[in-house]
């Protein structure tokens, strides 16, 4: 992707990917990218910490089935919005600032469909280590921390489940929370491969994570209408009546 101070400004983060695979469109503008990457970098942790809202949602739901009115209220979902949304904005702000304070002397071209921070950093002439290093520290602190933490409520679950007498509670217990594991499966398993590829450098073909990068922001987001959506019994019914009438 070529950058490009004359273009403006005009395109979201999904918008950009399709119109470079598309129309060939590749050019962006320095800021196009730096906000690009500060919206990328924001939204991937903000996914992860739904995620961990879910878990509670589900701990508090099967382990304390009959506090949850008195927990799970709206004032505790605006809380956790503005939490979630708090947090990962100051978190990833650094991100695109440390990017955009290098001196960028060397190609303009970014071996990535997007705005990656290393892969743009890398077009810079000096020392990027700390760019390297705040991303480090702020991608396990931000998703590391959500993913022990869901970890963690899903071993009380767990312990709960394996404490009912009944059966056919325990398999209703464990079905409501099937969907969420099936996404947060994808999420982290997506996420840890394109770190360890990341990291394996020159011996992995510098495609592959590119590819890992995209499917990484397009399968997840795609699943989640998919996965909840066959489990919502009116669209279970109306996928059933579509495929005996053609078939």
């Amino acid at each position: 992707m070529v950058v490009n101070q004359a273009l403006e400004m005009r395109f979201g983060c999904t918008k950009r990917v399709l119109l470079i695979f598309w129309f060939n469109m590749k050019p962006i503008s320095f800021a196009g990218c730096f906000l690009q990457m500060f919206i990328m970098n924001t939204f991937l942790p903000m996914e992860s910490s739904t995620f961990l809202v879910m878990a509670y949602d589900r701990y508090v739901a099967i382990c304390h089935p009959l506090r949850y009115p008195s927990l799970i209220t709206e004032q505790f979902i605006i809380n956790a919005a503005i939490f979630i949304v708090l947090r990962n904005f100051l978190a990833t702000l650094p991100t695109p600032v440390l990017a955009a304070r290098l001196n960028y002397c060397a190609s303009n071209v970014v071996e990535n469909c997007i705005c990656a921070n290393i892969s743009v950093a890398k077009l810079s002439c000096g020392d990027i280590y700390l760019n390297k290093l705040y991303q480090f520290v702020s991608v396990w602190c931000l998703l590391g921390s959500d993913l022990v933490l869901i970890l963690l409520s899903y071993c009380f679950i767990l312990r709960a489940v394996m404490r009912l007498q009944s059966g056919g509670a325990a398999t209703k217990a464990l079905s409501t929370c099937g969907s969420h594991l099936i996404l947060i499966l994808f999420f982290y398993t997506l996420l840890l491969v394109f770190i360890f590829t990341n990291k394996a450098g020159k011996k992995v073909p510098s495609e592959v994570p590119i590819l890992l990068n995209v499917l990484h922001h397009l399968i997840p987001p795609a699943l989640n209408p998919i996965v909840y959506g066959v489990r919502t019994q009116e669209i279970k019914q109306g996928i059933t009546k579509l495929l005996k009438y053609h078939y």
